[in-house]
């Protein structure tokens, strides 16, 4: 970390804020303290007298909507040969009698064992396809409620003909049918960016890397604090600085990702109300309605004396003339 950096040069923090580089250094120092020996450390580097700050950021799941998963990953071909995708498996027995899915021999296969194979591929299987658990945690959705998952093992040909109705997204594997679905509010995921990559730039990179097909514009990074408080960070905002300004401590302050359109800043004054029970804030609405009561009253004897005031006046007027 370089700290003879000179103290008048500024970090952009958005497009109207900045902060001085030695006092960012400072926060930064005290935020690598906090994470000591893990992989949460950031590092800093100069390219041509501009600070760059980079490592992982934690971005928490907040979403109400269900989203929608790419069926198809980049790294894999749209469309594969029979030969590719029906290999040659002499561990699979062939005396058994056909199932839902399709049966793999070592023989090349027919037009009607291609046929039950792609139909295979576009429904599901048994309930224990789905054995290996995402990372991107899920809730409840209408979706995975028709899967049942029951953890069993399978022969190697079995295992390896579950594999052809799974798809595989950047490593993580998802069911089809179970392509849509919710986050389980408040999980953790992360991506690597840096200290010049915008809120927009980092939303785009986070859909990315789980293959979202929802874009960047229908979501939101909001800064939530304990108490409360959720501030949206703007397109022109850097949400690495951000998280370094507020604090290492997700207990305190998170990121999370939000629906543009349904979340709502919550400002301080009013998050500071959220956490008492409803008697206690039923009680301070009763002695705000007082306390506007008695405002009205005090403002209506004022307008009141004001008008008297006037026509008095208006009166030594009329008789003056």
């Amino acid at each position: 970390m370089k700290e003879d950096t000179p103290s008048g040069s500024f970090v952009p923090v958005s497009d109207s804020k900045s902060i001085l580089k030695s006092e960012l250094l400072s926060l930064l120092k005290t935020y690598n303290c906090y994470h000591e020996g893990r992989s949460f450390q950031l590092r800093c580097r100069e390219e041509e007298g501009a600070l760059i700050i980079e490592g992982l950021l934690n971005i928490a799941w907040g979403l109400r909507r269900p989203i929608r998963l790419q069926m198809q990953d980049d790294w894999e071909p749209t469309h594969l040969p029979s030969a590719l995708w029906l290999p040659a498996l002499p561990s699979c027995p062939l005396k058994e009698p056909p199932q839902q899915d399709c049966e793999i021999t070592a023989q090349k296969p027919s037009a009607q064992a291609l046929h039950q194979a792609t139909g295979s591929r576009d429904n599901s299987g048994n309930p224990e396809e789905d054995e290996e658990v995402s990372q991107l945690m899920r809730t409840k959705s209408d979706a995975s409620c028709m899967i049942q998952r029951r953890p069993k093992r399978h022969a190697p040909g079995e295992a390896q003909r579950i594999r052809w109705h799974r798809f595989s997204i950047n490593g993580h594997f998802y069911n089809h049918k179970t392509s849509v679905f919710t986050p389980a509010y408040g999980s953790v995921t992360n991506v690597r960016v840096n200290s010049t990559m915008t809120t927009l730039q980092v939303l785009t990179l986070l859909l990315n890397k789980f293959r979202v097909e929802d874009g960047p514009e229908e979501f939101a990074l909001y800064v939530v604090h304990e108490s409360g408080e959720r501030t949206k960070l703007k397109d022109c905002e850097y949400p690495l600085i951000s998280r370094i300004l507020h604090g290492p401590c997700e207990k305190i302050v998170k990121l999370f990702l939000m629906e543009a359109d349904l979340a709502e800043e919550v400002p301080h004054d009013v998050a500071q109300y959220i956490k008492f029970e409803m008697p206690v804030l039923d009680s301070f609405v009763e002695k705000l309605k007082e306390e506007e009561e008695r405002e009205i009253i005090k403002l209506t004897m004022k307008f009141q004396a004001l008008r008297l005031t006037m026509l008095e006046r208006l009166a030594q007027l009329v008789e003056a003339k």
